[in-house]
């Protein structure tokens, strides 16, 4: 790979060294932040022809199911080589700018993320979401952000359903609850479209 910087030998942790800046702090979890300012070095890597699609794919696919600092400082040593700008005591704060910092987000990506609360009026349920997730939300840290919490809530709510159905009570029930996740969509939406975030209320989240 044109530009990548291969680290010298020494011990090693998922491709990085032990002894590099941060990783006293690799056992640590990653924020959305995090995750997104990697993104953003990826990026650039990519516009600058530093990595090609196969490459920029992968990592970000790394960057974007990361869970600990551990699993993200690898990406950033491929880029950087020993020393990426990444300071201590949470190595990415420093790094590019968030993506979904106000003023920063292009259109695409606020009706991408409006689209994922908007999707399940149309009759699509938990597949609207998903489909947002899983297309424009490997780009987009703000439509993944959106969609996955769109997601988690359609989920709650077939779970909800389901359970009402089987009752004489839940079936009385049931026009209401739809009603309130219709009218809680379209506020997701309109948040999404603001650039700010959202939260469902009584929610379970599997996805993450």
């Amino acid at each position: 790979m044109t530009g990548t910087v291969t680290p010298a030998a020494g011990p090693w942790h998922g491709g990085a060294p032990l002894s590099s800046p941060g990783f006293e702090h690799a056992g640590l979890r990653v924020s959305n932040q995090d995750r997104e300012q990697v993104v953003e070095h990826l990026k650039a890597a990519y516009a600058e022809g530093r990595l090609d699609k196969i490459e920029f794919d992968d990592r970000l696919g790394r960057a974007m199911t990361a869970r600990v600092h551990a699993d993200l400082m690898p990406i950033m040593h491929e880029l950087y080589g020993s020393r990426p700008p990444m300071p201590a005591p949470y190595p990415f704060t420093q790094a590019a700018p968030v993506h979904h910092r106000a003023g920063e987000l292009t259109g695409g990506d606020r009706l991408g993320a409006a689209a994922a609360h908007l999707l399940p009026l149309t009759g699509l349920l938990a597949i609207g979401p998903l489909i947002m997730m899983l297309t424009a939300g490997k780009t987009s840290p703000y439509v993944r952000r959106h969609a996955v919490e769109a997601l988690n809530f359609q989920l709650t709510l077939l779970g909800v359903t389901v359970l009402l159905a089987i009752t004489v009570v839940g079936t009385v029930l049931l026009p209401v609850v739809w009603l309130g996740g219709m009218a809680l969509s379209v506020i997701g939406g309109m948040a999404a479209l603001g650039e700010g975030g959202f939260h469902y209320p009584f929610t379970m989240r599997p996805v993450r």
